[in-house]
């Protein structure tokens, strides 16, 4: 974005090309925002702590929930299983890194 002083940006064009405004979007935050909301009522996180709620299987049940330091949950980039968030090349044993 240009640093000049007098550029305005334009929230609403930014919201819409970056697609959290489609209807997926919407329904996932939901979803994101209701796990952390019952996960406050139940006094495991508080707003500020640098914690993140997270789906482990994508169900909404609360047995599914789970507690997390921002950074271990946003280095798994969404993915599940061992491999998860890591490059090829520091994963241990994998087919296309030589030896």
């Amino acid at each position: 974005m240009p640093s000049s002083p007098s550029y305005k940006r334009n929230y609403k064009q930014e919201y819409a090309q970056k697609g959290q405004s489609s209807k997926k979007a919407i329904k996932e935050r939901s979803k994101r925002n209701q796990a952390r909301k019952k996960m406050e009522k139940a006094g495991k996180v508080s707003k500020g702590d640098g914690k993140d709620v997270d789906h482990k299987r994508g169900v909404k049940a609360k047995s599914n929930l789970r507690v997390q330091s921002k950074k271990v949950n946003r280095s798994n980039g969404g993915k599940k299983g061992s491999t998860a968030g890591k490059a090829a090349g520091a994963r241990k044993g994998h087919k296309s890194r030589s030896k």
